[in-house]
């Protein structure tokens, strides 16, 4: 049994996105899935000059050294301003000061929720061509378009449950 990370890049209570995460965290069951929440795992804004005056935040080798104990993640993003959240992207840019490969060539499924019927396809399209070079080993991805017709009461709907089942076939028999 290998163990799978899960988070979104949302600081938001009610994210979609970090509901997404625990959707799926329950349709893996050959795995153990912990889903995280970056609220957990505060930074300042990354800079040069506050990681030489500082060093880098307790919090981020902390989930550094969480994810090292992975054979795989899930990640998913809101979209905004068509990219990544800036959370997401402020957490990676300190992990990757811990360590530049920071998915360590495991294989990696991102994903995107959003209300609206693009489902954040932009977001996923930045973090699919840039991630690779921080280590992630791509297995899949997934844009959940109008997630309020897909989800309610905690769960998703059987023919969205369907379609995210086979992307994370391809994760799952990667481990």
């Amino acid at each position: 049994m290998g163990k799978i990370i899960a988070f979104s890049g949302s600081n938001s209570e009610q994210s979609i996105n970090q509901k997404l995460m625990h959707a799926i965290a329950e349709l893996i069951e050959i795995h153990q899935v912990e889903v995280l929440n970056l609220r957990d795992y505060p930074a300042p804004i990354y800079g040069i000059d506050l990681e030489k005056e500082s060093g880098i935040p307790t919090s981020m080798i902390t989930l550094k050294e969480k994810m090292k104990q992975a054979d795989g993640f899930i990640v998913a993003t809101p979209e905004h301003n068509g990219s990544m959240t800036a959370l997401l992207k402020n957490t990676f840019d300190w992990l990757s000061r811990v360590e530049q490969k920071i998915f360590d060539d495991k294989p990696t499924v991102f994903m995107t929720a959003a209300p609206g019927a693009r489902g954040g396809i932009s977001a996923l399209d930045h973090l699919v061509a840039i991630m690779p070079y921080r280590g992630a080993k791509i297995v899949g991805q997934y844009s959940l378009g109008n997630f309020g017709e897909h989800y309610s009461d905690g769960k998703l709907d059987e023919a969205t449950k369907m379609n995210i089942k086979e992307v994370l076939t391809i994760l799952t028999t990667s481990i």
